[in-house]
């Protein structure tokens, strides 16, 4: 499993949407655990960009992944 996603990234929901809208996006990490209704714009906008998608079990663990004490519902690593 990968502990820590390595490069540049956002956290978050808003962060996550601005930077698909951006075309900065590489690579979306999605918890598992987190609220569809607030999930169901992201997914689109990945489907619409074509966007690798990683599902991770609980939004806690995706906090730890990107070196936080929080949890996080998604997070994005960036293009270099």
């Amino acid at each position: 499993m990968i502990y820590r996603l390595e490069g540049n990234k956002v956290v978050g929901v808003k962060q996550t949407v601005k930077a698909i809208k951006n075309g900065t996006a590489k690579t979306i990490y999605i918890a598992k655990d987190a609220d569809d209704k607030l999930m169901q714009s992201v997914k689109v906008l990945i489907d619409e960009n074509s966007l690798e998608v990683v599902y991770v079990n609980t939004m806690k663990d995706l906090g730890k992944l990107c070196g936080i004490d929080v949890g996080a519902a998604t997070a994005a690593v960036l293009n270099n």
